[in-house]
């Protein structure tokens, strides 16, 4: 009694009385809206530019930040997927041979976010590269998944 002339309610002093249909109702309306449009995982857009016949992808830190991977993790797929050479340089920007436009690289982060950051199976950013028995593997830390990645 002393929970109630608190004005604390149990579970079941609350529901008592509510059907099933009653209860969803009432769950509905207490959840909040989430706007799809939102999105809490955002991956700047690469700046490159070309020096002689080298590309330099002068943002490439920021990058790598965004999708919470080591700077040598995405450059050593980048230098694959890009069929190229490459290094860090000094000032931490990656330095790669050849000449490769804004849309191109663009493309390959966008094929690594899908292979090394994006869960198979919720479609959520929260993911770690973890090694197991020597081989690659994606753990998801919001829904437990772990999948095997293509390296």
């Amino acid at each position: 009694m002393l929970a109630v002339e608190r004005g604390i309610l149990t579970y079941s002093q609350v529901t008592a009385g509510m059907d099933y249909d009653d209860m969803l109702d009432r769950g509905m309306e207490e959840t909040p809206d989430i706007n799809a449009e939102s999105t809490r995982f955002e991956v700047s857009d690469p700046e490159v530019r070309q020096e002689g016949h080298a590309t330099v992808f002068e943002n490439f830190q920021t990058i790598c930040s965004d999708l919470g991977r080591e700077p040598d993790h995405l450059l050593k797929f980048l230098q694959d997927e890009l069929g190229t050479s490459a290094h860090i340089d000094e000032s931490q920007r990656a330095r790669f041979t050849g000449e490769f436009d804004t849309r191109r690289m663009q493309e390959a982060i966008d094929t690594y976010t899908d292979l090394y950051v994006i869960c198979s199976e919720c479609g959520l950013p929260d993911t770690e590269i973890e090694r197991e028995q020597g081989a690659e593997v994606l753990h998801c830390t919001a829904c437990g998944a772990r999948s095997p990645t293509s390296n």
